[in-house]
């Protein structure tokens, strides 16, 4: 387990934050080499591609590997004395007497399934300071608890959060067909023009492409899949010639958030801070959140090193944020994503106009749909998507694409998908929504087999877990709840 090994984005990287932190970040080495050559934007149909006008503006950005620039930016830390600790997993909140978080403990190591102790037993520990920032990424679970347990969102923006999914393939394709910094999103098909969502496709270096989809987790159809739609995706004229005669590389998905401005939460909590995706700073219309999250980590610092040498409160964090650039550039953002909820079409129109003729300046500020678990709607009101077979050249079955993760777990290992009641997969998920969990997971974590009754069951194969939590996020009564697995566990990515 290395930093950067669950770290997975879609990535056109703008380099603002970095060339605060790291001006000289070009001479230090950094994987960030391939600058944004050409960038396209396509509405899909089943068999066309019809060209729109860019809105992304992506000039002077680069397409990067985000789990390398992870990578590179955790030995720049370590150059200056942090100390990384990548295969131990934060799993529970230390309080004082006063309740102020006062640190983080780890989870036991060397538990079996059964709860026992393996010979390999380790007991956790407590990770203590005088201030403690959480960044566990897109619906961080100890951020998330924090949020609810101090009522966080409400004390700042007010709106729940909303999500998507995105899932992601690296390939290598063939020299001929490789443009070094070609940038191409697509909205449309094969996504319904009721589910929000869309494609990207990153020429990288070394003959690489990214290729992903990104399904938005309000949709309402309990029969879509979004591994599925990804495989119909790399089956249109437009993208499958460019793989044919590739290799995929590796394979990867996690949710993003998508509130945007109207979802940030409150981010200061007695005795620490949430920074980064788990507090929720992604740009949708810019589909980039890594600028925002890094500068928002820059004021956090800046506000703790204040704690600590001059005894301010940690709300200058929030202060400084509602001053500084990524305030203003989710502002202006903050209606693109709630537009959606009207459809494709009404959507597009809407972003036109925003962006084109009032420029983020619209005196309204649109509400989020419902939360995305509430927005599954019951089966009966739809039918079953029929999704074509893999064909092993450009798509492909879940197994093979989960081989591809490098993901691992301890197989003896106490679940860390748990269920707060377990019979209501089969008494609720089952009937009324025909198992969703068996299709918005993308790792098949999830399957209804024959019980010694013969009645269906549902399995919980938490081996398979890529850690991307749109079971936390999507379940129709949420009612998994996300956890920790054994210290490192999970996918291991390289060129993600």
């Amino acid at each position: 387990m290395s930093a950067g090994a669950h770290i997975i984005s879609g990535n056109v990287f703008e380099p603002r934050a970095l060339d605060e932190l790291i001006p000289n970040w070009k001479s230090e080495g950094a994987p960030i080499e391939v600058p944004v050559s050409s960038d396209k934007f396509l509405l899909l149909t089943k068999g066309q591609a019809l060209p729109l006008p860019s809105p992304f503006d992506n000039k002077g950005n680069y397409v990067i590997s985000l789990s390398q620039v992870v990578r590179w930016l955790a030995c720049k830390a370590e150059e200056i004395g942090v100390e990384i600790y990548p295969g131990f997993a934060a799993s529970e909140i230390i309080y004082d007497n006063n309740q102020k978080v006062v640190g983080v403990g780890t989870n036991d190591m060397g538990v079996a399934k059964d709860g026992s102790k393996r010979e390999t037993f380790q007991p956790g520990v407590e990770l203590k300071g005088r201030v403690t920032l959480l960044a566990e990424g897109c619906r961080g679970s100890l951020s998330e608890k924090i949020i609810r347990d101090h009522k966080l969102r409400d004390k700042g923006q007010g709106q729940h959060q909303t999500y998507a999914l995105g899932i992601k393939e690296v390939w290598e394709i063939e020299e001929v067909k490789h443009k070094p910094g070609s940038v191409l999103h697509t909205v449309g098909w094969p996504l319904d023009s009721k589910t929000y969502g869309g494609s990207f496709l990153y020429h990288m270096k070394d003959r690489q492409i990214a290729l992903g989809l990104v399904v938005a987790l309000d949709y309402h159809n309990p029969y879509l899949s979004p591994f599925d739609e990804f495989q119909k995706l790399k089956d249109h004229p437009s993208i499958k010639p460019l793989l044919e005669g590739g290799t995929v590389l590796e394979y990867g998905a996690r949710t993003l958030n998508e509130g945007g401005f109207q979802s940030i939460p409150f981010p200061v909590f007695p005795g620490g801070a949430i920074i980064g995706c788990s507090a929720g700073y992604v740009n949708v219309p810019k589909i980039k959140g890594t600028h925002t999250a890094m500068k928002s980590g820059m004021l956090a610092a800046e506000a703790t090193f204040r704690v600590l040498a001059e005894g301010d409160p940690m709300e200058t964090y929030w202060d400084s944020l509602k001053k500084s650039w990524v305030w203003e550039e989710l502002h202006k953002a903050r209606n693109y994503r709630p537009a959606f909820k009207f459809g494709l079409l009404p959507g597009l129109a809407f972003s036109a106009l925003e962006r084109y003729i009032f420029r983020g300046r619209v005196p309204l500020t649109l509400k989020h749909g419902k939360p995305d678990h509430e927005a599954t709607e019951v089966a009966s009101l739809h039918e079953p998507i029929q999704y074509p077979k893999p064909d092993g050249i450009v798509s492909f079955d879940v197994p093979t694409s989960l081989y591809r993760s490098n993901t691992n777990h301890e197989h003896d290992q106490p679940v860390h998908l748990r269920l707060k009641d377990p019979a209501i997969p089969e008494l609720v998920n089952l009937p009324l929504y025909a198992g969703p969990e068996s299709r918005y997971c993308p790792a098949r974590v999830y399957e209804y087999v024959a019980d010694e009754h013969n009645a269906p069951k549902l399995q919980i194969n938490a081996q398979n877990c890529l850690h991307c939590k749109a079971c936390d996020i999507k379940d129709p009564r949420q009612n998994i709840e996300w956890t920790v697995p054994e210290g490192g566990g999970g996918p291991g990515y390289t060129a993600m």
